[in-house]
């Protein structure tokens, strides 16, 4: 009986010394630790400091971030240096969610960046998921990825009086077709059975609709007579023809 004691007693103290530790005996993880030493990543992202990311990355992770780069740690560690004087910022986790499995976690969440630079202020919006592993009763990322939210353009100025000549019907194949219509010195857009979208100019003859990728062009021959409309999408065009 009281060697069973004994034995449970060091049972007992073995498991509390885990959890003052921060692991569970089953080498569990939380949502609030994997958010709590990301965080520490991104604290650590203005002053450069490179402990937090040697600590939390697998030597073997995959990381891919928003400017469509794919670094391994070494990459990772030499991209990580502090903002230059006169800029500053800082990155928050927001809305995260997580689903964790056995040795094997996955966090997703927002990001809000705001940075200052030679006192004004910019902001960003990032979407990051991460997957963390144990091993060697170590957790660790090993794979990241990054995408940057889209946002619009601050609006411009439109020439109205060219409004005019846009308006018209645009033939992309006989059964593809959009209307651009002009109303009280604003310009739409309507392809055939969608709603119509406005127009909105970025430039005087730029134009993008809200909350979507890309730019509208008009196209000139050398009389300078609107004759196509250019769907511009990453740096690529699709041209649709002018029909009347």
């Amino acid at each position: 009986m009281g060697r069973r004691f004994s034995i449970w007693t060091m049972l007992a103290a073995g498991a509390l010394a885990l959890a003052a530790s921060g692991w569970s005996s089953q080498g569990t993880i939380t949502q609030d630790e994997l958010v709590r030493n990301t965080q520490e990543l991104f604290d650590a992202v203005a002053v450069g400091n490179k402990v937090p990311f040697e600590k939390y990355y697998a030597d073997d992770v995959l990381f891919s971030d928003e400017k469509g780069r794919n670094m391994d740690k070494t990459a990772l560690l030499k991209d990580v240096s502090p903002l230059p004087p006169g800029v500053s910022g800082t990155i928050r986790i927001i809305k995260p969610q997580s689903r964790i499995v056995g040795d094997t976690a996955v966090l997703s969440y927002d990001l809000d960046e705001t940075e200052t630079v030679f006192g004004q202020k910019l902001t960003a919006r990032y979407h990051e998921i991460d997957t963390w592993m144990r091993r060697a009763g170590r957790w660790q990322i090993i794979a990241t990825q990054v995408h940057r939210y889209y946002e619009d353009p601050a609006p411009g100025k439109a020439d109205v009086s060219k409004f005019p000549s846009y308006v018209g019907t645009y033939q992309l194949s006989p059964e593809r077709t959009l209307t651009i219509t002009a109303e009280n010195g604003h310009l739409y857009e309507q392809r055939k059975g969608r709603e119509r979208q406005e127009l909105i100019a970025e430039a005087s003859d730029i134009f993008f609709i809200k909350d979507v990728e890309g730019r509208t062009l008009f196209g000139s021959s050398d009389d300078g007579k609107v004759v196509s409309l250019i769907d511009r999408r990453n740096n690529e065009d699709i041209v649709w023809k002018k029909t009347q």
